[in-house]
């Protein structure tokens, strides 16, 4: 600065006036310098390197340019060129260089936050990266390197020994404490749930307290993020995964069976003991002929051994309708295809009430989709449905607005 000033003074300007003008130039030429080389770095070497890892077929280079790493980098230009040219301001050297090493330590976190995003992009290329996400240690990270670039900040600027800041940090851990309450719980949260594999990207949960019903999307750090089945997103803390319960569904994909758990009421009146007509209607039926065949078998000898005839309802063993008709729908799961061949299947009564007999359907189908599992359990209660009057039996319903009018009629 000193040239400059002597060269103002030689071209006839007052001494009073050039050491003014001489810092005023000085910054006008350090900042034009600093444009000059960011625009360089900027247009030139940022756009070759682009170039050349755009052509890369290295997922490794393709996130670090979604990020824009590179870009980030230039800004830190600016701050090495006035740090660089500090000695021309004679007076201020030491006030200009703790403004420049602050200038490249803030630009400097953008740089690692950017190169910490590319790591999580690269990471998510894995296959792995959906059972073990890495996101919420990587924002442990960066949490960790923004403390410690905000004191180092802190010590450059009031030119103090950063040790000397480290050193009291635990009069100030009540309030970083309490500041980060969201984010401790969190990792903790985080590494509980990555550990015992609770959860997953893409995982379908249900946590009725926070109205979740739908596929994890994200999770971070301090919040898990579940698109629901109308496309809104509820954002649940990442504690509350642990703190509470919730209902995942990844072991029923796993599985690769969805079960079918309703109840068809039958009307206790239509039930009866089968008669001979009857019998022979629904040896037809090919399901049941065989289950009928032994059936009477086993009967005729149970009723022979005791001495009962066939026309004692009370005291031997008879086919009922209803009976038949469970094993009707038995044979019909088991050789239905969409029906899961090695998990449970069967039809059950349930207790008796006020409507009816419940003949309760369990069983899995073979395909876990939504949309094609509604399909075939629908199609199954159709087919139900349609078939329980052959048995003789009747579906139970509440008398309707028509039934009245016809009584009365």
């Amino acid at each position: 600065m000193k040239k400059i000033q002597q060269l103002l003074i030689n071209s006839g300007i007052k001494e009073s006036s050039s050491g003014t003008i001489a810092v005023v130039l000085t910054i006008l030429l350090i900042v034009a310098i600093s444009v000059a080389a960011f625009i360089i770095a900027n247009s030139f070497v940022a756009k070759l390197l682009t170039k050349y890892m755009t052509k890369s077929k290295s997922k490794w280079s393709h996130a670090l340019l979604n990020r824009k790493v590179f870009h980030k980098i230039n800004r830190l230009i600016p701050g090495i060129v006035l740090y660089l040219f500090a000695d021309s301001f004679e007076k201020y050297v030491n006030l200009v260089q703790r403004g420049a090493v602050t200038y490249i330590l803030l630009m400097s976190i953008f740089v690692i936050s950017a190169f910490i995003d590319a790591i999580d992009d690269f990471y998510r290329t894995f296959p792995i990266s959906k059972n073990r996400p890495i996101k919420g240690l990587l924002q442990v990270v960066k949490i960790i390197v923004f403390i410690i670039f905000v004191i180092i900040i802190i010590a450059t600027v009031l030119d103090q020994n950063p040790v000397i800041l480290l050193s009291s940090i635990g009069v100030m851990s009540a309030v970083l404490t309490l500041v980060f309450k969201d984010s401790i719980l969190g990792f903790v949260a985080g590494v509980q749930l990555s550990s015992n594999d609770m959860l997953r990207i893409g995982d379908w949960i249900e946590m009725p307290k926070y109205g979740a019903d739908g596929d994890v999307i994200d999770i971070t750090l301090n919040t898990v993020k579940v698109q629901n089945w109308d496309k809104t997103i509820t954002t649940i803390p990442a504690y509350a995964l642990v703190s509470d319960s919730f209902k995942n569904w990844r072991g029923m994909f796993d599985l690769g069976g969805r079960r079918i758990k309703r109840s068809i009421y039958i009307d206790v009146n239509s039930i009866k003991f089968c008669t001979k007509e009857m019998l022979d209607k629904y040896k037809k039926i090919k399901y049941i002929s065989e289950y009928i065949h032994n059936k009477e078998e086993e009967l005729a000898q149970y009723n022979k051994e005791r001495n009962y005839t066939e026309d004692d309802i009370i005291n031997g063993r008879h086919l009922t309708n209803i009976g038949t008709f469970r094993a009707y729908v038995t044979g019909y799961l088991e050789n239905n295809p969409h029906i899961h061949k090695t998990l449970v299947k069967m039809v059950r009564q349930l207790a008796p009430g006020e409507n009816g007999l419940p003949l309760e359907i369990y069983a899995f189908t073979s395909d876990t989709k939504w949309v094609n599992y509604e399909r075939i359990q629908s199609d199954l209660f159709d087919h139900i449905l349609a078939v329980v009057k052959e048995f003789d039996l009747k579906i139970f319903q509440n008398p309707t607005g028509g039934d009245f009018r016809q009584i009365l009629q």
